[in-house]
């Protein structure tokens, strides 16, 4: 009998614990080499595990369980040849178990009609090996509100498909019954995940050991509206990727860094170190935690190459598939809290940093232009900054470019230049 012993891979320097989020298959399954077989959470992101060998797996260690980096958390004999322990997916029964959830969700609301590749992508997740939500059932439940415990999965070991959300939908599941009852004293204790923790003691950091200020600046919108309603079509035709506000930003942030490098600064002990490239951070929120995906050498990118990097971040982080390398480093930092709503904040600096620029909702309003009361989309910009090393002209310079260049994105092509200042040599 030959025993493999699956150690805890090291996610990075500084990293000695983790913890074990969920294990994805069960004790004594049949595993595949390099099938994953449990997600791990770091303080900096969440990991997969994968088998060394083929064989019969024995957890040695719980759901929940924190353990260091190296410790021995399961084993595979390998003298187990293709014996899997689960159910085959192909059999009678389980056919019939996957059918049910898309039978209530076809036919329980007949106005609903369900299409034929999304009934077959239904089928194909009743066949995951997990006892947890698939990722397209966890999607929807979290746009729905929707908490696993309020679902019975009908899946294979009890996995929720999306078929049983649909289900539940149909049969007239809504929000309203995940309030408690009125006068109820419950409580609800989690354990906080180490990135929620090492978070929560960076962003008390920030506040303890930085001088930050915040000045902030409105940007009349109109300008890249009239843009992308133009070219938005043409630029998803071409690149596959919509033209977001958030392209349109990075390019004015980097432009703004080029003139104020003290903004791209950072202090390191008692020196200032300043960066001739712009590592831009995107904030993006996933589902165990903010988490901050860098857009390495920014100032060289276009903008459809911004799109397509920030796409496969975002779908990376939602997903919690996000790696450490994918997260390191950052110059400056972009957060938009206006996908959410927020019509003014003072954002936290992402440390060593010196510097963040807030996003926020945009809003129609009346704005005086040449005299006359006219209404324009504006957005409120935030810039909160160290001020040991950023001065209050520079960090009010800087916002003013990027306010100037995203009023005027045709300066974008010539090095924030007017076109007609480089028509004419100036």
């Amino acid at each position: 009998m030959a025993i493999i012993e699956q150690k805890v891979p090291s996610p990075g320097e500084s990293i000695t614990e983790v913890v074990i989020a969920r294990w994805l298959k069960k004790d004594g399954e049949f595993v595949g080499k390099d099938e994953a077989i449990a997600e791990i959470d770091s303080d900096k992101a969440t990991l997969t595990l994968n088998a060394e060998e083929n064989g019969a797996i024995k957890l040695l260690a719980k759901e929940g369980d924190t353990v260091k980096v190296g410790q021995v958390v399961c084993s595979i004999d390998t003298s187990i040849k293709g014996e899997s322990k689960k159910p085959e997916t192909g059999s009678k029964k389980a056919e019939t178990e996957s059918q049910k959830p898309i039978e209530k969700a076809a036919n329980k609301n007949e106005n609903k009609e369900i299409p034929k590749q999304e009934i077959v992508n239904l089928k194909q997740e009743a066949t995951y090996a997990s006892g947890t939500p698939s990722p397209s059932a966890k999607k929807m439940m979290d746009e729905q509100n929707i908490p696993s415990a309020k679902l019975n999965g009908t899946g294979k070991d009890g996995r929720i498909t999306k078929g049983d959300v649909l289900a539940a939908i149909s049969n007239g599941f809504d929000t309203a019954t995940l309030k408690p009852e009125a006068g109820s004293r419950e409580t609800e204790r989690k354990k906080m995940t180490p990135l929620r923790k090492k978070l929560a003691q960076r962003l008390v950091a920030v506040k303890n050991t930085t001088a930050m200020l915040t000045t902030f600046n409105e940007v009349d919108m109109s300008a890249i509206y009239a843009l992308r309603t133009k070219y938005k079509d043409k630029f998803k035709e071409q690149y596959g990727v919509g033209l977001g506000f958030m392209s349109f930003f990075t390019k004015a942030v980097c432009e703004a860094l080029y003139l104020f490098p003290s903004v791209n600064a950072m202090i390191d002990g008692e020196e200032i170190v300043h960066h001739n490239y712009c590592d831009v951070g995107i904030a993006v929120s996933a589902p165990k935690g903010l988490v901050v995906p860098v857009l390495k050498n920014a100032e060289c990118l276009s903008l459809a190459q911004i799109e397509t990097e920030i796409k496969n971040l975002a779908l990376k982080a939602r997903d919690n598939k996000i790696e450490l390398k994918d997260m390191e480093g950052g110059t400056f930092t972009i957060t938009n809290g206006g996908v959410f709503g927020s019509l003014m904040s003072t954002p936290i600096i992402n440390p060593p940093q010196s510097a963040i620029l807030g996003m926020h909702n945009v809003v129609e309003r009346p704005m005086a232009v040449s005299g006359q009361v006219v209404i324009r989309p504006m957005m409120y910009v935030a810039l909160s900054y160290d001020h040991r090393i950023i001065d209050g002209r520079e960090s009010v310079g800087f916002l003013v470019k990027v306010k100037e260049m995203c009023e005027n994105p045709q300066k974008m092509l010539f090095g924030g230049k007017d076109p007609n200042e480089v028509l004419l040599g100036f």
